[in-house]
């Protein structure tokens, strides 16, 4: 398979991810959860029969919300509001008790905006630190243009799962730090395998050219890469589907990230990496 020979096809496919989401990004930005923007969350236990919008009605027959988003995972409601006072989510708690039977109140959590900011600067300094201390690895453990390449598809992951987060308006939390930062350590350790095929075989000093031992390399990792990924993406199919809607974020952003990984690190960070070689 000629990846390097083919490799502005992927180019072509990775911009349009990024332009669309940049574009996305300035005209409509992010819909960031309470941990960012700083408000309140409410979690309920009801009846399965219970609709969203039969909680809402209640919620916004007490006029003391603004906007509320409800989300619905079996029996229990996430009810997520502007930043409350324990009367005012108390009142929400009698009128939800009074108006369905076998109400629970299971919890409450509340994040001021100057938390949610600060929440906000740590969130990208820890990535910033993340991806400078893998620059710094693999240039130690490599070379400088393995660490480049393998930093710039870092890049483009990260960039195009905030740019899908925005384009359909996923709501960006604390898990899905988590899951970003999880997503960086997977995909860089796949670029690795590849990196390390390619640095043996450079060893092994063949005549062939640099781009018909990347292709060489990226086919002998190939089964690797793709036989990890789906190893890992089955449990989260599962949690996806059946899991509670706490863990929605953080196993969305794996499923979408973990692809990605597996993407940039045969089609972008290979590529990449010949560039990089052409031009030095």
């Amino acid at each position: 398979m000629k990846i390097i020979e083919r490799r502005k096809y992927f180019y072509i496919i990775s911009s349009i991810l990024l332009i669309a989401g940049f574009i996305s990004m300035f005209a409509q930005g992010f819909n960031l959860g309470i941990d960012f923007r700083g408000g309140s969350s409410l979690r309920f236990k009801m009846d399965a029969s219970v609709s969203s919008a039969d909680v809402r009605a209640t919620i916004d027959g007490l006029k003391i919300v603004n906007q509320a988003t409800i989300q619905k995972s079996g029996d229990e409601f996430l009810i997520r509001t502007q930043e409350l006072d324990q009367e005012q989510t108390k009142k929400i708690e009698d009128a939800l008790q009074a108006k369905f039977k076998n109400t629970k109140y299971l919890s409450a959590e509340s994040v001021g905006a100057t938390i949610g900011s600060e929440l906000t600067k740590n969130a990208l300094l820890s990535v910033a630190i993340a991806l400078v201390l893998m620059l710094l690895y693999i240039t130690f453990r490599f070379e400088w243009s393995f660490g480049v390449a393998a930093i710039l598809a870092l890049f483009h992951d990260v960039l195009i799962v905030i740019g899908l987060f925005s384009i359909f308006q996923w709501e960006i939390d604390g898990p899905f730090i988590a899951a970003i930062l999880t997503v960086l350590g997977y995909s860089i350790n796949d670029t690795i395998v590849i990196f390390d095929r390619v640095r043996e075989n450079i060893r092994n000093k063949t005549k062939d050219d640099l781009g018909t031992l990347l292709n060489k390399s990226i086919m002998q990792t190939m089964n690797r890469s793709i036989n990890t990924v789906l190893v890992v993406l089955l449990p989260l199919m599962a949690l996806f589907l059946i899991g509670g809607s706490t863990i929605k974020t953080f196993v969305l952003t794996m499923l979408i990230g973990f692809l990605l990984g597996m993407y940039s690190s045969i089609f972008v960070a290979s590529p990449l990496y010949y560039e990089i070689k052409q031009r030095a």
